[in-house]
C-alpha cells in the first residue's frame, strides 16, 4: 500500500511556473519538477478544493497549467470538524487573516489521516515552529500530525 500526500499550492506553483532568474526560486522549482517526477509516483496524491481555489487564480495561462497538473489528483472533502481544526491552528500558530487558508492545509492532510503534506510555504506551513505547534494542538484533540515538509525533504521514499 502506497503512502499518501497532499500537496499545498505552493508546490505546485513552483512546478509549472515560468524559470525564476532568482537563485532561490530556480532551486526551488527545479527541485519540485526532480520530485514531481521521482517521489510522487511513489504516492496517493491528494489535494482539497482549497488547493484547486488558490492555483487557479492568477494568469490565466498559468493557472490552466497549474490545474492541468493537478487534474488526476483526489480531492479531500471539507466538514465541520476540519473547519474546527483549521480555526484552533489559525489561533495558535497566529497566521494572518489573508494567510488563513494556510491553517486549512494543515487541518485537511491532519484530519484526512495524510502521511505527508508538502509544500514551500516555509512561513506558515513547513517551519519548525508551525509543526511543533500543530503536534501540540493535534495532542489535545487526538490527531495524528502528517508529517510536514517541503519536496526537497521528502525526495527519497
Amino acid at each position: 500500500m502506497k503512502q499518501s500526500v497532499y500537496i499545498e499550492s505552493t508546490v505546485i506553483s513552483y512546478l509549472a511556473g515560468k524559470p525564476s532568474r532568482d537563485l532561490i526560486v530556480a532551486a526551488h522549482q527545479q527541485l519540485t519538477r526532480d520530485w514531481w517526477d521521482i517521489a510522487l509516483p511513489k504516492f496517493d496524491v491528494f489535494i482539497s478544493q482549497f488547493v484547486i481555489n488558490e492555483i487557479s487564480e492568477g494568469d490565466p495561462e498559468a493557472s490552466k497549467a497549474r490545474l492541468k497538473a493537478t487534474s488526476l489528483f483526489s480531492i479531500l472533502q471539507m466538514n465541520a470538524e476540519i473547519a474546527d481544526l483549521a480555526n484552533r491552528y489559525f489561533k495558535a500558530i497566529h497566521i494572518p487573516d489573508k494567510a488563513r487558508t494556510d491553517a486549512y492545509h494543515l487541518a485537511m492532510a491532519t484530519w484526512h489521516g495524510v502521511d505527508y503534506m508538502v509544500s514551500w510555504n516555509c512561513k506558515h506551513i513547513a517551519s519548525a515552529r508551525v509543526r511543533s505547534i500543530v503536534d501540540h494542538v493535534n495532542a489535545d484533540v487526538d490527531y495524528a500530525t502528517p508529517i510536514i515538509c517541503t519536496p526537497e525533504e521528502l525526495m527519497e521514499v
